[in-house]
């Protein structure tokens, strides 16, 4: 009870009004988080109306039930497989993990693995669509498959190219996989997932990647000279690049695109460029204030984006640099990690991060501004956390799609 109220006095003072298209991780990669119970306090309080699972803790949906907000639940990577070759298994999981819960608790999207298509394992490639297909049957068969969208979430290394956006192309070896599946997609009316984090640009060359450019702070932003958009921040850039590659497939408008993971780190190692308190407080608050405005990119600016904030708490428990640890809008106590500075006065006494200690692997994906990087290969295991890495994609001119001059004409 005493958490509770704590968390109330934390979110009061912070006074987050989270846009109805603004959804937040929930991850739990941590020994020191409250529980589901008070979670779900601090998330009512925040009015946030969509949150992204990575697996489908039952705690966690029961401690929603009634609340109203809708959930993405997902399939961790290791029963990717299983899914694929034993149909019974998708059925099996459907009665386990999606039935109880409904229709107290409000789930409207079930993920298959995490960045897969940018992993190494080449059965886990084969099984994707698979497994997606199975879980969707397994939906249908209990009528609930046309209020519960199956997907997969992606790291921005499934694009060959993302900078200008107007280039973005999909991987050449990833075409036999994502072709099909961008057909499932469209089929289903299900969204394209893609994790995209501005943060691993800057950090990978602050000296050349503008800081207000990745923050959505005011600036003379990025022109695409081959659609004449320009681009006041790194985000959008990287979605259209994204919305580029869709168009090429021949899928166009029909797959709608959605963030399921950015943020910003407010601390790090002491080589890891721009995690601090005040970059994280600006980056998450200009996006809220930007998702708020229910806009969408240049490349389709009447489409507003669905975008989920990474994360919740900050999580003692992911392995790799002291950034991993420090995606989360509070501690583990509830209290705030920083001020986002949205609709609320400043506050008082930030100490840091408090003693969250282990290791974490939340890496990220970057582009524009010259500088195109993207995520590594993502973990296998449990799909709880993006790649590790980053490299630098080619930059190659290609011509613009027919689909994206509707909006540049």
């Amino acid at each position: 009870m005493a958490l509770r109220l704590l968390l109330a006095v934390a979110v009061g003072a912070l006074a987050l009004d989270l846009a109805a298209a603004l959804g937040v991780n929930y991850g739990q990669v941590a020994d020191n988080l409250p529980s589901p119970q008070d979670a779900a306090v601090l998330l009512r309080a925040l009015k946030a109306t969509k949150v992204k699972l990575y697996d489908a803790d039952a705690r966690v949906l029961s401690a929603f039930a009634g609340s109203g907000v809708d959930f993405t639940v997902g399939v961790p990577d290791n029963l990717v497989p299983r899914l694929a070759s034993n149909p019974s298994a998708a059925a099996t999981w459907v009665r386990a993990n999606i039935l109880p819960h409904l229709p107290a608790t409000s789930i409207t999207t079930v993920t298959v693995g995490n960045e897969v298509l940018t992993g190494t394992d080449t059965t886990m490639l084969r099984s994707l669509l698979p497994a997606m297909e199975s879980l969707h049957a397994a939906l249908a068969a209990c009528n609930i498959s046309s209020h519960i969208a199956v997907t997969t979430a992606h790291s921005l290394a499934v694009l060959s190219s993302s900078f200008p956006p107007s280039s973005g192309a999909f991987r050449h070896d990833l075409l036999p996989y994502i072709t099909p599946l961008l057909s499932f997609l469209a089929k289903t009316n299900s969204p394209f997932l893609i994790n995209a984090y501005p943060y691993f640009a800057y950090k990978g060359d602050p000296g050349s990647v503008d800081l207000d450019y990745v923050l959505f702070q005011s600036n003379a932003g990025v022109l695409d000279v081959a659609t004449g958009l320009r681009y006041g921040n790194m985000l959008h850039a990287q979605v259209d690049a994204v919305r580029t590659a869709i168009c090429a497939a021949d899928y166009g408008r029909a797959v709608e695109i959605q963030v399921s993971e950015t943020g910003w780190p407010s601390q790090g190692d002491g080589d890891e460029a721009g995690a601090s308190p005040q970059n994280a407080a600006r980056y998450n608050g200009n996006l809220m204030r930007l998702v708020a405005q229910r806009k969408g990119t240049p490349g389709a600016p009447g489409e507003p984006l669905q975008v989920y904030v990474f994360a919740l708490f900050n999580e003692n428990q992911k392995p790799g640099p002291a950034s991993e640890r420090h995606y989360g809008l509070f501690k583990p106590d509830g209290t705030p990690a920083y001020d986002v500075g949205v609709k609320a006065p400043t506050i008082g006494g930030w100490k840091g991060s408090g003693n969250d200690n282990g290791n974490g692997a939340n890496n990220g994906t970057g582009g524009g501004a010259g500088l195109v990087v993207a995520e590594g290969p993502s973990e296998t295991g449990g799909g709880v956390g993006p790649g590790t890495g980053y490299y630098t994609i080619s930059s190659a001119t290609l011509k613009v799609p027919n689909c994206l001059r509707d909006y540049t004409s």
